[in-house]
């Protein structure tokens, strides 16, 4: 299950990538915003977070307009590790090397297209599982 969330800068883009999920038959579940009408993007970066947190999700997906606020607010919830990506390869990355779980997006910097693409490169690529990259991850945890 994967959970999503955005503000309202995020809204377009978060129910493009609802329907590509869909088309891919991959379950989400959608923890708002539910319109474009002004709001705030903390509400929305936590509630994924602690979804992803607790299990109840294996990874989440969320967007405002830059992706920086979400990310940042998502990241303070133990056990996060939110990656903003502006391209595939940080996608790869970021899930080959810190096995993050949380793909942040912005709708103001990312074309609807190339996000797609980094969605699919960022719930496609699984964790190394490499010694390095465990040590690493456990730093970041401490």
């Amino acid at each position: 299950m994967i959970a999503i969330g955005s503000d309202h800068g995020g809204f377009e883009l978060k129910e493009a990538v609802k329907k590509h999920l869909e088309t891919r038959d991959l379950e989400y579940k959608d923890f708002g915003t539910y319109s474009p009408a002004s709001c705030d993007y903390p509400v929305y970066g936590r509630a994924v977070a602690k979804a992803v947190a607790s299990g109840d999700c294996d990874r989440g997906i969320i967007i405002c307009g830059t992706g920086i606020g979400i990310s940042i607010t998502a990241n303070k919830v133990k056990g996060i590790r939110a990656a903003l990506c502006s391209d595939c390869f940080s996608a790869q990355a970021t899930r080959e090397h810190n096995d993050a779980n949380i793909l942040a997006l912005g709708a103001r910097v990312l074309g609807e297209g190339l996000a797609l693409k980094i969605v699919d490169t960022f719930l496609d690529t699984p964790f190394s599982g490499d010694e390095r990259h465990k040590r690493r991850i456990s730093m970041i945890e401490e």
